[in-house]
């Protein structure tokens, strides 16, 4: 009978929400090509596009009136030039930094680890915002078109809704959700670029006027006056706050270096090609809809509904039906790309984290892919705090746009300076003129902070200010208590597996009653052959005591005896670590403390069942000389389905033994492949075997006979330089597992888990598993599907 291991019901519904997992050579294939990253990576970017103009008259309308039309072209010819300098300084960096990472990695390998948590604050707080500000922006859209939806907190529901959506598909890997997200920003940007190019068209034939204002009761504010003089009578305040509010448009700009990882080979030119690329289109269209506004004096609304673009796109393609369709599916293109813009953060967000917890900076589990090679940990992790940012503004776009930008600018800031720094050490070609373009980039950026948090302080970049410092110190105090770690585990630890063993090795299994998990730690405590092992029972309650000393004089164990130990203040915790310290206060003695413990299923176990054996483990593993091993013991349907438990037996040994895999052949799982071999592995192994039709299946191989077989390597085993100087690594193809030794090499280039290895020898045993000893092998990979000599 075959050894079957089910899989759990929580995989299974990973598995079908997901799709099956990616095996890590898969990892290369998830790049994205130009095409895709543009689409990626670009809509948080280019979709600033329906706001960005509409933003800066947000704030001159209110006080200069219309003058503030012959404003908005000075105010967005200056937010370009920004845009010009910025983009020039990341063209650097894409080229020098090709790992993801982008302003952080930058700080990092310039200025050092602490210096760079500045900048992954910064990113963080960015990635955030952008997921609320796009989805939520997205959200108003889809309530305008549709009335009913903007009531009561359907808003905020529709908005999470979307998030979740975004989360599911990131969690599927880059490449699917290159192929969901790539096509709103094409539609976008033909959209918009339409109405732009006909606009212009009309504009220079003398088609499109100036439309008179709506009065204020319809505005829902007040005209300001029209002024005279160098800023039509608006203050500097006011300018430097449509200048600020128009700088939002530069969020996203980050992503292409944020994200360089992702890219297909040669990755630099590849990233600054699509840098460019969407750069020039971000300008081309905000100066666009500029212009429009300026011809059309497109007045924004108190309640944002029309918007800017809204109107133009009324005013250049008219009402008729023909006009009216086209104004719909610009309305349509736009809510998808600002819902999808929030997927740019997506794949930034997890690449960010995973090398800032690579530094020790946040927790190391971000650093790990998940199912689909996705960081996944990441990826839900900006979905719960997005979310959560959503939930406690309401989804309200107004609260959360007056925090956002500060991050990104924070972040340019510090890419420009650490390239700076970068050319003053290396002196690579042209590195003077690159340390103008940088130096002036970071200049720049610094000045627009500077803004934003001035002019925007009481409108809510004031949280901001605040939280930025207090998150800065938290990532450096997290990775302080990493090295405190890391330094207090490596200190002496070769040394420690050096040293000698202690003369005595006494066992104690703490017993609460005799029942099938106590009967598993005995039976591990038997196969330990320590020089002494005896049970132990702390009498807390005298009513069980003499039914446990029946129980167990019936026992046929000689060697086990059964210590009753007083515990009259019922303090077990104490009553534990007596025990253990007094058992090693000689010094020579070894304590291994052996817990039972009973695993329920389902969610009433956290209520039914408390966790005692964990807590007697931390305390006597704090003690010297002494560990403690918790034997788990699982119940319910998964135990029983796992392994096929007897019921009777001599003694009741035979209730512990599972049943014995078929001689004829190896341990199979379910559907008949080996457990061990990883998903998507069967297409290549199938692949190479083709390409060398003289090898055979694992499972067909016979002792004393020549072979050679095709598989993967599962295991290599690593011997110390005092042990013997032989490397075993392990195959498998699907069909079995063959031990491969190598006599004296420790090592062999290549010959790692994971590798795709070709073997001829002769075929012998080795713990009851097939072997060769000293077999040729040869190097494969997926692709090579031509038939080579093996080598030694």
């Amino acid at each position: 009978m075959d050894f079957v291991l089910p899989e759990s019901l929580s995989y299974r519904i990973k598995k079908k929400l997901l799709g099956p997992p990616l095996v890590t050579e898969r990892l290369s294939e998830e790049k994205l090509s130009k095409k895709v990253a543009l689409g990626v990576l670009a809509p948080d970017m280019i979709s600033s596009t329906a706001y960005g103009s509409e933003e800066i008259l947000n704030q001159l309308v209110p006080f200069v009136g219309l003058a503030a039309f012959s404003l908005l072209l000075p105010i967005t010819f200056t937010i370009l030039v920004v845009l010009i300098f910025v983009t020039l300084s990341y063209r650097e960096v894409v080229m020098v930094y090709t790992k993801a990472g982008g302003s952080y990695v930058v700080s990092r390998d310039n200025f050092g680890p602490r210096v760079a948590q500045v900048a992954a604050v910064a990113l963080i707080i960015d990635y955030v915002l952008t997921v609320a500000v796009q989805v939520a922006a997205g959200t108003d859209v889809l309530a305008s078109a549709f009335g009913s939806l903007g009531q009561h907190h359907l808003p905020l529901i529709i908005s999470l809704v979307v998030v979740l959506i975004m989360t599911w598909v990131n969690l599927r890997g880059i490449r699917e959700a290159g192929r969901i997200f790539a096509l709103p920003t094409y539609l976008f940007v033909s959209g918009v670029g339409a109405v732009v190019i006909f606009g212009v068209i009309r504009a220079a034939l003398g088609e499109l006027h100036a439309q008179p204002a709506p009065t204020s009761h319809v505005l829902g504010y007040s005209l300001g006056h029209s002024g005279s003089g160098l800023l039509m009578g608006a203050s500097l305040l006011i300018v430097l706050r449509a200048f600020a509010n128009g700088g939002s448009s530069l969020t996203g700009l980050e992503a292409i270096s944020n994200g360089v990882a992702n890219f297909r080979s040669p990755t630099g030119p590849n990233a600054r090609r699509v840098l460019v690329i969407m750069s020039t289109i971000l300008g081309t269209l905000v100066l666009g809809v500029s212009v429009l506004a300026h011809y059309t004096h497109a007045i924004p609304y108190a309640s944002g509904i029309p918007t800017v673009l809204s109107q133009e796109i009324g005013f250049v393609f008219g009402h008729d039906p023909v006009g009216r369709v086209l104004g719909y599916y610009v309305e349509f293109v736009t809510i998808l790309i600002l819902w999808t813009g929030g997927n740019t953060s997506f794949n930034g967000f997890p690449n960010l984290a995973s090398f800032v917890a690579e530094d020790a900076y946040l927790p190391n589990r971000l650093t790990r892919r998940g199912h689909r090679l996705a960081f996944s940990n990441g990826i839900i992790i900006l979905a719960v705090l997005s979310g959560a940012l959503l939930a406690g503004t309401n989804a309200n776009v107004s609260a959360l746009v007056a925090m956002y930008a500060i991050g990104v600018f924070v972040g340019f800031t510090m890419a420009g300076a650490g390239m700076v720094k970068h050319h003053l050490t290396h002196h690579e070609k042209g590195w003077r003129g690159k340390i103008v373009i940088n130096g002036f980039a970071a200049v720049l950026s610094v000045l627009v902070v500077g803004i934003l948090a001035v002019v925007k302080f009481t409108q809510g970049a004031w949280l901001v200010v605040a939280v930025f410092p207090i998150l800065v110190v938290v990532l450096i105090r997290l990775h302080r208590q990493y090295e405190s770690e890391r330094g207090e585990l490596a200190e002496n630890a070769a040394r420690a597996c050096e040293a000698p063993v202690l003369r005595r090795n006494v066992v104690l299994i703490f017993v609460e009653r005799l029942d099938l998990a106590t009967a598993r730690a005995i039976q591990v405590a038997r196969s330990f052959n320590p020089t002494e092992l005896r049970a132990v029972h702390f009498i807390l309650d005298t009513a069980g005591v003499s039914e446990l000393k029946q129980e167990w004089s019936k026992l046929g164990l000689a060697r086990l005896p059964l210590d009753l130990i007083e515990c009259p203040d019922r303090r077990l915790l104490r009553a534990a670590l007596e025990l253990v310290a007094e058992t090693a206060s000689d010094g020579e003695t070894e304590v291994s403390v052996l817990l039972p413990r009973r695993v329920f299923e389902g969610a009433w176990r956290f209520v039914m069942h408390d966790r005692t054996s964990d807590r007697i483990a931390s305390v006597i593993s704090q003690l010297p000389n002494a560990n403690a091993t918790i034997v788990p013991f699982p119940l319910g349907k998964r135990r029983k389905v796992l392994v096929p438990w007897k019921t009777g037996g001599a003694r009741g040994v035979d209730t512990f033994l599972p049943p014995r895999p078929p001689k004829s052949g190896p341990v199979r799982g379910a559907g008949g492949a080996s457990p061990e071999t990883p998903p998507n592995e069967g297409g290549a192994l199938d692949a190479l075997r083709r390409a060398h039709s003289d090898a055979i299946p694992i499972a067909r191989l016979r002792s004393r006979s020549r072979a050679r077989v095709v598989g993967r390597v599962r295991s290599v085993r690593v011997q110390p330089r005092a042990g013997l100087t032989v490397l075993e690594c392990t195959i498998s193809d699907g069909s079995g597992q063959l031990v491969l030794l190598f006599q004296g090499r420790r090592s062999l280039p290549g010959v790692e888990p994971g590798t795709h290895l070709l073997a001829a020898g002769r075929v012998g045993e080795r713990a009851g598993r097939p072997a060769m000893i000293n077999p040729y092998y040869e190097i494969l990979t997926p692709s090579d599907l031509a038939g080579s000599s093996p080598r030694a």
